[in-house]
């Protein structure tokens, strides 16, 4: 099981790091611990609409690494869009 390796803000950063259009395209997030699900929660936000995404501990050190985030990354372009 996956444990919080990282403070919130700071792999919010770098989640906008990795997708820099969050900001462009007017999409709030915010970053959040659940310590139930073992998973980091994204929240996103833009004109009113709300999602919110799990991120497992393996894809979050992906991110910290600067690389891709695939399944982010996904769900950030669907709600881009």
């Amino acid at each position: 099981m996956g444990v919080k390796k990282y403070d919130n803000d700071k792999l919010c950063k770098k989640i906008k790091e990795v997708f820099p259009d969050i900001g462009e395209c007017g999409i709030d997030m915010k970053v959040d611990y659940d310590n139930e699900k073992k998973a980091y929660i994204v929240h996103l936000e833009k004109g009113g609409k709300k999602i919110k995404t799990h991120l497992e501990p393996d894809d979050a050190d992906t991110c910290m690494d600067g690389k891709q985030c695939i399944g982010l990354g996904i769900q950030i372009a669907q709600f881009r869009d």
